[in-house]
């Protein structure tokens, strides 16, 4: 199913995200860095988590989740495991290049993404097709309801289980290990439907434009090695 096109912006809300852009750029100018006006506060077809009451003991688990500091590297049982990662990584890497054409920062995006699923027990080729839809691979995609990054993670998340920083959610992992955790929590609680699942992580529970969205993107990115 193809998901209907959001309505264009009016000459306002453009005139206001051009001069967002302009003030964001002029920061990381200041700052020494290299962002593309075209991969800030770009508007992105996403919706925004819901900030839900959390039960102490999920609030925790959530938060020790993100702190855990481990490096992403793959750990593999035997040499056959390795190579078919290695086959998925270079498949990939050939159809994201459009995307993100610096081959490192592909490469480094692609081993964090098969990690952090893999460390949440998600679907690599599901969670790819997430990401497409969320924020088209735009590492400072910013939504209009303030969701950031390539998940597009909600602020509260920052204050609720991480350390309240959030412009940390811009950085790769961060946002990558946030939005794993979140999906992983919301298929917990919906028992592992995703389609309830996907609903609930774009703030839209129970409607099919999202999930649909999602599993159509995923048709993408998959691989038989996924």
């Amino acid at each position: 199913m193809k998901r209907p096109e959001s309505p264009l912006p009016s000459e306002p809300a453009l005139d206001e995200t051009r001069a967002m852009n302009r003030r964001l750029c002029l920061l990381a100018g200041l700052s020494g860095l290299t962002w593309s006006a075209s991969s800030l506060l770009t508007p992105v077809r996403a919706g925004g988590q819901l900030e839900e009451p959390l039960a102490d003991s999920v609030r925790s688990a959530l938060a020790s989740a993100i702190a855990n500091s481990a490096p992403p590297e793959p750990v593999f049982s035997n040499t056959e495991r390795r190579l078919a990662y290695l086959r998925w990584l270079g498949a990939m890497s050939d159809r994201l290049q459009r995307r993100k054409p610096d081959f490192q920062t592909r490469i480094e995006f692609l081993q964090t993404v098969w990690y952090e699923t893999r460390r949440a027990g998600l679907d690599t080729t599901m969670v790819m097709g997430l990401i497409q839809v969320e924020s088209a691979f735009r590492k400072f995609a910013i939504s209009r309801v303030g969701a950031r990054g390539y998940m597009q993670i909600m602020p509260f998340w920052s204050r609720v289980i991480g350390d309240g920083e959030v412009g940390k959610l811009f950085d790769m992992r961060v946002n990558l290990r946030f939005g794993c955790v979140i999906l992983r929590h919301y298929l917990d609680r919906e028992r592992g439907d995703t389609f309830m699942a996907l609903g609930r992580y774009n703030g839209s529970r129970g409607r099919a434009e999202y999930p649909n969205a999602v599993y159509a993107a995923a048709r993408n990115w998959i691989h038989p090695d996924a």
